[in-house]
């Protein structure tokens, strides 16, 4: 049985019964890319992004950074949509993000997200779920990357504080270039992945698709995440450039040194041979 909930209320004015109804729409960041590749189905209805239907009412909105959106579908049905998609994950995640969102359909209301409780859509057209589908795919995907970024932060904090307060690193070369190594990898992942500030092709030219977007986009904080993930990566590439002069600097000593004993050794040679 579909996760969706059927309620009946009256319509001011006119004494009609207006029928509402509950859905869920959950998304699922599973892997740095999906394949979607020769994927065929015959409900399919969109294929930017790849959406197709699900039983009597489900849609799956399927992004290739890696993100699954599944709507509308029984908690049986998300199951096996789960297991059709694991040829397909390429490197999945240890951990899954998620995040859900409830929507109840009510014709008599206009569109609305109430604070703490379900977003109210006027109806449920595939066109409008595949615009909660992208907000909320970009949603757990900065979740993600500001989780990855948090913990590099962690690691690279004692370096800044060991220079801050002996005015040098005691880590050893491996250890420095280990970090370094952890911070390109967050910044590569997460800068070229997600395009999150622009606007799904589904918006383009249709105004009531783009307010619902702007009002999914407020209640994510979308562009508001997406800038200070772009100010911490920035100060993790500052941060990775200041470890690559420590080492330069070391080996750049190092060298110094290793001339001037060699320096030493070769005046010691000369005055050897005139003294003999």
């Amino acid at each position: 049985m579909a996760d969706t909930a059927t309620v009946s209320s009256q319509a001011a004015g006119d004494g009609r019964q207006v029928l509402r109804s509950t859905k869920r729409i959950k998304a699922m960041l599973l892997s740095d890319r999906i394949d979607t590749a020769g994927l065929e189905h015959e409900g399919v209805i969109s294929t930017v992004p790849l959406t197709y239907r699900v039983g009597a009412e489900g849609l799956v909105t399927l992004f290739r950074y890696g993100v699954a959106v599944i709507m509308c579908t029984s908690s049986q049905e998300e199951a096996e949509i789960l297991r059709s998609l694991q040829p397909r994950l390429i490197s999945p995640v240890a951990v899954v993000e998620d995040e859900t969102l409830l929507i109840e359909v009510a014709p008599d209301k206009e569109d609305q997200i109430l604070p703490g409780g379900p977003m109210i859509l006027k109806n449920a057209t595939p066109d409008r779920l595949i615009i909660i589908a992208d907000a909320l795919s970009k949603s757990v995907v900065l979740a993600r990357d500001e989780r990855e970024v948090a913990s590099v932060f962690e690691l690279v904090e004692p370096f800044a504080r060991e220079l801050a307060e002996r005015g040098r690193v005691t880590a050893t070369r491996r250890t420095i270039l280990q970090h370094i190594g952890n911070a390109l990898l967050v910044r590569q992942r997460v800068s070229g992945r997600v395009a999150v500030t622009e606007k799904p092709d589904v918006v383009w030219d249709r105004q009531d698709l783009e307010r619902l977007y702007a009002r999914l986009q407020d209640e994510y904080e979308l562009k508001e995440r997406a800038e200070t993930l772009s100010r911490k990566l920035s100060v993790i590439a500052e941060t990775a450039q200041v470890l690559t002069d420590i080492i330069d600097t070391r080996r750049s000593l190092r060298l110094e040194i290793a001339i001037v004993i060699l320096i030493a050794i070769e005046l010691g040679v000369l005055g050897y041979q005139v003294l003999h």
